[in-house]
């Protein structure tokens, strides 16, 4: 694991937060619809925030807590490659929950991923997924559009999921 003082490799720390991408990175925003309930909205806000939607997704997922809070280090794994970050900042409310975490030294990217589940006024629960990146290591630099690409294809993979792991929970 990172140990707290690593500093995030970017400066905008907190950005997704509003929506933001700063200036020299690649934006990224998807949303997915979920379901449609209270009960949908409560799974799909646990599984977010117990990590459990990216384990589902056959992520390796080291986190020194078991939900996401402001501070806790996690290491992402796909395959041989580890990814470490650190959550910037959670929300919990009554139709919105969810977390964003930043690069730490030694993830192939630098910037910021928010994973947010809402429900809207007429019941509909969506995840939308925001983030900002940049390469960080020659292999990602060399993917160019094809590394984008495949952050596009997992915030797509969060969302289909997220979905399933509701659909028992669905009025």
């Amino acid at each position: 694991m990172v140990s707290p003082d690593n500093p995030f490799t970017y400066e905008d720390v907190g950005a997704t937060r509003d929506g933001r991408c700063p200036p020299g990175f690649h934006p990224l925003h998807l949303r997915t619809r979920v379901g449609e309930g209270e009960a949908v909205f409560r799974a799909a806000s646990e599984a977010l925030m117990t990590w459990e939607m990216h384990r589902a997704m056959g992520v390796g997922i080291t986190a020194t807590a078991d939900k996401a809070a402001p501070g806790v280090d996690v290491t992402v794994g796909l395959g041989p490659l580890k990814a470490p970050c650190r959550v910037v900042w959670t929300v919990e409310e009554y139709r919105r929950a969810g977390w964003a975490y930043g690069t730490l030294p030694g993830h192939p990217e630098h910037g910021e991923e928010a994973f947010v589940v809402d429900r809207t006024g007429d019941g509909t629960v969506w995840l939308t997924v925001t983030a900002f990146s940049r390469a960080a290591k020659w292999y990602t630099r060399a993917g160019g559009p094809a590394t984008r690409g495949l952050q596009h294809a997992y915030a797509r993979r969060c969302g289909t999921v997220l979905r399933r792991l509701c659909a028992g929970f669905e009025p």
